[in-house]
């Protein structure tokens, strides 16, 4: 059996907070396994007329397949922690100096390692 799945996703970005939306499609072969019906937990999603239920049945088997991380765009910079504003559209807030420390720790383990 093939199922094709369009799923709309409403989310927020990891990164900047702000609200985005995602169209995903899927598509895969699925089929029942004899060892899962040999299975006394294994179960079929089925609808109230006991059929069947394709629609839950490639829900469950394709949901995973949506990131759970979503990001607006690629370059999406996240937010300023001083200021709390995006910092690709107006943060002015001068960068704390943590990476000279990082990069001393970073030359110390090189020396130690050599």
């Amino acid at each position: 059996m093939l199922l094709h799945v369009k799923a709309h996703v409403d989310a927020e970005c990891a990164r900047c907070l702000e609200p985005l939306s995602r169209d995903y499609d899927f598509e895969r072969e699925y089929f029942v396994r004899d060892r899962d019906l040999d299975d006394p937990d294994f179960e079929l999603p089925c609808n109230e007329k006991d059929c069947l239920d394709l629609e839950e049945l490639a829900y469950q088997e394709l949901i995973f397949e949506v990131p759970a991380v979503l990001l607006c765009s690629a370059d999406c910079q996240g937010l300023c922690p001083i200021c709390g504003k995006k910092k690709a559209a107006g943060c002015s807030c001068q960068p704390a100096d943590d990476a000279a420390p990082a990069d001393a720790r970073l030359s110390i383990l090189k020396q130690l390692l050599s």
